[in-house]
């Protein structure tokens, strides 16, 4: 019974101390991903409905691509201008009805152009709730807070493809009704809950105690360094949707079914012990933190060329989301507390971009290595990455005062 209650205790203290407007943000976030599946499916949808060759349809998902990339610049700048919440109300409804829309296309111009739009509009997003999510938690509990963010981003993505894959087997077009509704759905959750579009009290005191500097982003060394690292540290990260489940499937004689299993082992990890990790570590050094996650990282997936078998590739799975969840959490919070109040969305947004980048070159790079090299060669230059990661943070040299 001890132990029990000890336990209780260790989740209590993980998750409490968060401010209302925190949890409200994560539920929102948490609604809008649980419907998230048109994108997984998409490249079925067209080549299936559509007799889209596998090269066409990789272009249609190269255009959502861009337009994420343009999405997260222009979303930080906006929020920026008009606001964080009035970004996130406006993204959640143009997502939605853009889902809702691209449903009923069949011309291949207007599905290509309307996915490109698609991926500006809910990229835009992220930036802006980062940014909430920085302004409603105060320093010392923005680890915490991006945390529990990340906790709802990964249920609602676990939930939305499994789904998705149901439907599907019914009718392709009840993935976009889903996901433009759950857009909307999210829309109107942020609506009640955020009836204004400025932050709490409590966080505009917070940043009327902090000097406004507006500071050039493309001048400031210090976060284009901490954007390179971050396109790197994404590299290694995409190869999870791309080559990942391809050398589980050749190399280790896994089924869907099985490698679908070791991405429920992440997702699992996270869910039970990623605010823990956190909370237990909130007195740390960023960087330090940031760069053992960046070692584990890489190093999760150097392992897996070494052994066979589900309970070896499920162990590599627990070093690299070990590495997941100490790197993007304590990433975020650095950006957020090395960033001024008046140009956080900008810095959001590059960061935003910075990893948009890497979702577009890392597959491309991953496959490429994979199929002129071999798959041995990606997966431990996915762990020299790694240490040339944990040395940059180690190393890197910080140029104002922040938390770290």
């Amino acid at each position: 019974m001890v132990f029990y209650k000890k336990i209780f205790f260790l989740y209590k203290t993980a998750y409490s101390g968060l401010p209302r407007e925190a949890w409200l943000l994560s539920l929102v976030e948490f609604v809008n991903r649980s419907g998230n599946m048109v994108f997984f499916y998409m490249t079925l949808y067209l080549t299936q409905t559509f007799g889209y060759s596998p090269t066409r349809a990789g272009q249609v998902i190269s255009a959502f691509g861009l337009g994420a990339l343009l999405g997260a610049y222009l979303g930080g700048k906006l929020t920026d201008t008009i606001g964080a919440y009035n970004v996130q109300k406006i993204s959640l409804v143009l997502t939605g009805v853009g889902y809702l829309v691209l449903g009923q296309l069949t011309s291949d111009w207007t599905i290509l152009v309307l996915m490109f739009s698609v991926g500006i509009m809910s990229e835009a997003l992220h930036p802006a709730n980062a940014t909430a999510m920085s302004q409603v938690c105060p320093p010392e509990l923005r680890t915490k807070g991006f945390a529990l963010n990340r906790l709802a981003i990964n249920l609602g993505v676990t939930i939305g493809p499994v789904v998705g894959g149901y439907l599907a087997m019914v009718n392709y077009n009840l993935l976009f009704w889903i996901d433009g509704i759950t857009c909307l759905l999210a829309a109107g959750l942020f609506m009640v809950f955020f009836k204004t579009a400025r932050p709490p009290v409590a966080a505009v005191e917070f940043q009327e105690r902090t000097p406004l500097v507006r500071r050039s982003v493309f001048k400031d060394f210090y976060f284009l360094k901490v954007l390179a690292f971050s396109f790197f540290l994404g590299m290694i990260f995409v190869q999870l949707f791309n080559t990942f489940p391809l050398f589980f499937r050749t190399v280790y004689g896994f089924r869907e079914n099985r490698i679908g299993l070791l991405i429920a082992v992440n997702t699992v990890i996270i869910v039970l012990f990623e605010m823990l990790l956190m909370d237990a570590l909130k007195k740390r050094p960023l960087r330090g933190v940031i760069a053992l996650g960046a070692l584990l990282l890489g190093g999760g997936f150097a392992l897996m060329p070494l052994g066979r078998g589900f309970l070896f590739g499920a162990f590599t799975v627990v070093v690299w989301t070990v590495g997941e969840m100490l790197a993007l959490p304590a990433l975020t919070t650095l950006i957020a507390n090395h960033s001024d109040d008046a140009v956080r969305g900008k810095y959001m947004g590059m960061f935003g971009f910075a990893f948009a980048l890497s979702m577009m070159v890392g597959p491309a790079v991953g496959a490429n290595i994979y199929a002129s090299l071999g798959s041995d060669i990606l997966w431990y230059g996915c762990g020299v990455l790694g240490i040339f990661l944990w040395l940059g943070f180690i190393f890197l040299k910080e140029s104002r005062d922040t938390q770290d």
